[in-house]
This record gives structure tokens, sequence and C-alpha cells, in this order.
């Protein structure tokens, strides 16, 4: 298991360049990478401008990474695949589930319960695979980088939330149509928005809580803003899907040994690492909200089994769904589970 250090220092030992470099060592390129959270929050701060500041030291300065945050290159979070298509950006990180339907694949590791044992990496590892063997076709139109999802998906609220019933006429922010799904079959009245929207909606009632995962509560303040938190055990209620990609042109447009830096950190080791981050950055958000004195309501797991129970519809819907379309939902699902277990 590579640690975040060795993941920073990899392809630095892995790629000499060589030959590649002049004493000059020229910048080459640059390429613009934009995404939608601010600057210091865990992801970009963690995962993101780390990546950034390796490929650009693992090209021997050859590649410049300008980094857009906050959604400052224009737009809303939903454009920013295709601002990854069309040239706006070169590279872009976003959640799948912010243009509903259009990666409909990726949505069996969104499913409730899906993530074994709560383990964010083991389930990236499953993500990437899975894409490799059966999403070509989704991604065709960019370059994929990294696929990931975060550490357990909770519920963060006004009130306490413990049994589905509580979540009867609760207006909640839910991140994907699969969550969507499963919180109105729960009862609750699903509020789609992208993250960063979330703070002025609870603060203005918009909502009444929302389903993020620990990790991007602190950068959104979300435990000044709600006095519950419910967790699930060593279960995940839901996790979210994410795509990390370039612009195909751009790519292309790369030299062989320039590609090569590239290469060398994206796909499966990058998209472990990136999950295994988002997880890891859960524990000092919680402890924000510990801190505050918030309502931290730990599930059992007899309480655990009644949402799995009441969850389970969602699952079959949704398998359904894809068999109908000939996605092969029912395959799908069994492949991502394997796969996820392999990987614990």
């Amino acid at each position: 298991m590579i640690t975040r250090s060795q993941f920073l220092k990899a392809a630095i030992a892995a790629v000499a360049l060589g030959g590649c470099t002049t004493g000059a060592a020229a910048q080459e390129v640059t390429l613009r990478m934009h995404q939608f959270l601010p600057g210091p929050a865990n992801v970009p701060a963690h995962i993101l401008e780390p990546w950034a500041d390796t490929i650009e030291e693992a090209s021997g300065g050859r590649i410049k990474i300008d980094r857009f945050h906050g959604m400052q290159l224009g737009g809303a979070p939903p454009e920013l695949i295709d601002q990854v298509i069309d040239g706006t950006a070169d590279i872009i990180w976003t959640v799948a589930g912010y243009t509903p339907g259009r990666f409909p694949r990726t949505e069996v590791f969104e499913l409730p319960f899906m993530m074994e044992n709560s383990n964010a990496e083991a389930a990236s590892r499953a993500f990437w695979t899975l894409a490799e063997e059966t999403m070509q076709d989704d991604f065709a139109d960019f370059h994929v980088l990294g696929l990931w999802v975060h550490g357990p998906g909770l519920i963060h609220s006004a009130d306490p939330i413990e049994t589905v019933d509580d979540l009867n006429g609760v207006k909640l922010r839910a991140p994907t149509r699969t969550t969507n799904l499963l919180f109105s079959s729960l009862g609750a009245t699903p509020v789609g928005m992208p993250v960063p929207a979330v703070p002025e909606a609870l603060s203005q009632g918009v909502i009444d809580g929302a389903v993020i995962p620990w990790e991007v509560t602190g950068a959104l303040r979300v435990a000044e803003l709600v006095d519950n938190h419910t967790t699930f055990g060593d279960d995940s209620l839901y996790t979210t899907t994410f795509i990390f990609a370039m612009n195909k042109d751009a790519y292309d447009a790369l030299p062989a040994d320039l590609q090569a830096v590239i290469d060398d950190n994206s796909g499966l080791e990058l998209s472990a690492f990136a999950g295994r981050q988002m997880q890891l950055d859960d524990a000092p958000a919680r402890e924000i909200a510990e801190d505050l004195g918030n309502n931290i309501i730990d599930l059992s797991v007899d309480q655990v089994a009644e949402w799995r129970a009441a969850s389970q519809p969602t699952i079959d819907a949704w398998v359904a769904e894809m068999d109908d379309d000939g996605k092969d939902g029912t395959g799908l699902i069994a492949a991502a589970r394997a796969l996820i277990s392999q990987n614990q």
C-alpha cells in the first residue's frame, strides 16, 4: 500500500526523464486544471495540488499546471465535463452525478451500502478496474486520469435522524441521481445541488440537511450550520463517484515522454490514493463537530439493518433499470461487489 508521500515521489523516481530534459529544462506546455471546491478544501489541497506538483517536477518543468479552484474559469460544476471536452479546461475534477444519466454505469458504486467495510480505497480500486472493463464508451470523449469515491456518506441535519421514519418530509440535499432515488423512497424530499451551494441552502432553510462525507464538512462549515450528524457504524449508507479527466487533444498533443509522465501518475494507484486520502480526511472534520458539542448519532448494528432493508428497493429498481436499458445492471452490481471484496 503506497503512502501519500510515496505517491508524490513515485513518478520522480520512476521517470528520470534523462535525455528528455536539456540543461534549460524548457517549459513546453501549460495545462489549466479546473474544479469546483475552494483551494484550501481537502481534495484540492491533499490530492489535486500534490498531483499537479508531482507532474511538474517529474516533467523537469516542461509541464506547468495552472490551478483554477472554485470554478474560477467560469461556469457551474455540472459544466465541468463539457469544459474538459471542449477545451475550456485541460484537466478537470468533478462528480459524475453532476450530469445525471450521463455516466449510468458509475452509479453502481453509489448504491446504498455498496462500499463494503466503508473502505474507500478498495472501492476506488474497484471503480478504476470496472471502468477499464465496462466503461470505455462512457468516457470516450476525454482522457481519464483517475476515478475514485469518498469515504462513508452520512446525514447532517438540523433535527436528529435515527430511524428511516425520521426522514419523512425532511428537505435533504443529495449529490447524485441514485441518492435522490434512495432518499425519495425513504420519505425525504431530495434537493439536488452541487456541494458548494450547501452552506447557503442550510443557512437560508432551503434544505434541512445534507448527505455528504465528513471530509468536506470542514471547508463548508457544515458543523456550524447543523447540530446533528448520523453515522452508520462500520457501514456506508452511500458514496459518490468522481472523475478526474484530461482533454483528449491536450493529451494527444504531448510528446511521448510527457504522456508517460501523465500516465505514470494516473490510473489505478492514483485512484486508490485519492479514495484513501479522502477517507483519511474524514477524521479531522468529525473532530470539528465533536469540539462544537454537536450530536453525533452512531447507529447500532440493528438500526443500520433497518436502513439496509429499507434501501434494498432502490438497489433492485436500479438493477432493473440498467437491465432494461441493455446495460447489464445485474452483471455490474455483481462485478462491483466482487472487485470491492477482492481489494479489501
